[in-house]
């Protein structure tokens, strides 16, 4: 079932096409990881978003939203060491499965504790954060094995509609529960049901075969070295801290802001429909459009595009702005993502070992990522704290301009340039 939906939708992306060429096509296993995912996103859309609203319901503080999100990135970081360290002594679907068992687990305590969450809430933050470490660290791994350099990016993109579908559906849903619960039971029914999407999730991860692999050496100690040696691959690691320093605040800000104006949870989950399919529209474009070459100029695209987005919450905090706001940020957030990730993806394989770094490189991936946004989220909460909400435009602009920093750190690959040029001039 995984993978019939993993490579009917992959195949659908290119059913104008008469031929998909062999090295571009996807196996079975990024089929099956693919079914996966959506099953995950499905089930973490459903209560990420609500529970952010949840907090919120409960003490009415962006302070403690802050707190706790900054909180769980820093756990996250944490965890992404250990789990790497763990997938260096057994394999990548280990502490993947692990990963999807703890974020079932961990939705089941926020249904056993209620409005308890609050008093344990930094508790809860931790927790969290090791669960989706340990999921992300396994399911990053996969994406890098069951890809290639040749068929990457259609696969992140593909990843990227299959993600979003499940991130379509699940707010919709857990809107319309909420809505037609009284209290806070439909939260309860919410959190519950991620649990039985995770266990899909589990059930399908059982369809990947383990990886054994002969380098169980965990070589994170001698990144430093690396970041030395190969500079392109260390400025790519700061292209992730600078996107976290956007991200951190966007990952719980919005709904927030939305549950605000218009006063329901439905009405947030419906908007993230819209936005969801948005950033499936995206996925369409980087599937088509998105090559090795154009990776410089689809960053600084979507820089100005976040920019523009900023600029209109400056005129007005209102529903209008709002969406807009968020309409060019979910169109642009997909296509940066899946540019820088295919980009350092690619950088991967130029390291020694020939891969066999790619559990440490996600590992700094991801500590990268988080660094910056802990930082924005520690920003956002002590320059909110100390000027009130109305500074919020600003920092949310800053964050965007600071996304041209990325146009600088993403150099362009001689090599793949010039297989482009080569290619262009057989064509003609």
């Amino acid at each position: 079932m995984g993978s019939k939906f993993g490579a009917g939708l992959a195949d659908w992306l290119d059913s104008r096409r008469t031929v998909i060429p062999p090295d571009k096509r996807l196996s079975r296993e990024a089929s099956v990881s693919l079914f996966i995912h959506f099953c995950f996103q499905f089930g973490a859309s459903m209560s990420g978003v609500f529970l952010t609203l949840y907090l919120w319901r409960l003490t009415q503080s962006m302070a403690i939203n802050g707190i706790y999100y900054a909180v769980n990135y820093v756990a996250v970081a944490g965890a992404f060491v250990l789990g790497g360290w763990l997938i260096k002594r057994k394999d990548r679907m280990v502490v993947y499965r692990i990963g999807i068992a703890m974020n079932a687990i961990f939705y089941l305590a926020v249904v056993f504790a209620g409005e308890r969450v609050v008093t344990y809430y930094l508790l809860f933050a931790v927790c969290n954060g090791i669960a989706s470490a340990f999921y992300w660290v396994g399911y990053l791994t996969l994406m890098y094995d069951v890809s290639t350099d040749r068929n990457r990016i259609r696969y992140l993109a593909v990843n990227t509609i299959t993600f979003t579908l499940g991130g379509l559906i699940g707010p919709a849903l857990a809107g319309f529960l909420i809505r037609s619960n009284d209290g806070l039971q439909g939260y309860t029914l919410v959190f519950g049901t991620a649990c039985f999407m995770f266990l899909i999730a589990s059930i399908g991860s059982l369809r990947i075969r383990t990886k054994n692999s002969h380098h169980k050496t965990y070589y994170l100690k001698f990144t430093s070295l690396l970041l030395r040696k190969h500079p392109r691959w260390t400025k790519s690691l700061l292209s992730f801290f600078t996107m976290g320093l956007q991200q951190g605040i966007m990952l719980f800000l919005p709904n927030i802001l939305l549950y605000r104006i218009v006063g329901r949870e439905d009405v947030v989950g419906y908007l993230g429909v819209l936005f969801a399919g948005l950033s499936i529209v995206a996925g369409f474009f980087i599937s088509r459009f998105g090559t090795e070459e154009r990776s410089k100029s689809f960053i600084a695209y979507t820089a100005v595009g976040f920019v523009i987005g900023a600029l209109c919450l400056q005129a007005d905090i209102s529903l209008t702005t709002v969406l807009i706001f968020m309409v060019i940020y979910s169109l642009c957030a997909p296509v940066q993502g899946n540019t820088v990730s295919s980009y350092f993806y690619r950088l991967i394989g130029d390291l020694p070992l020939r891969g066999e770094l790619r559990v440490e490189s996600v590992v700094l991936r991801e500590i990268f990522m988080n660094a910056g946004r802990v930082v924005s989220i520690f920003s956002f909460v002590l320059i909110s704290e100390r000027f009130g909400f109305e500074i919020l435009p600003w920092i949310v602009l800053v964050g965007a301009l600071l996304q041209f920093l990325m146009v600088r750190l993403i150099e362009r690959d001689a090599s793949v340039e010039a297989g482009a040029r080569a290619s262009a001039s057989a064509e003609g």
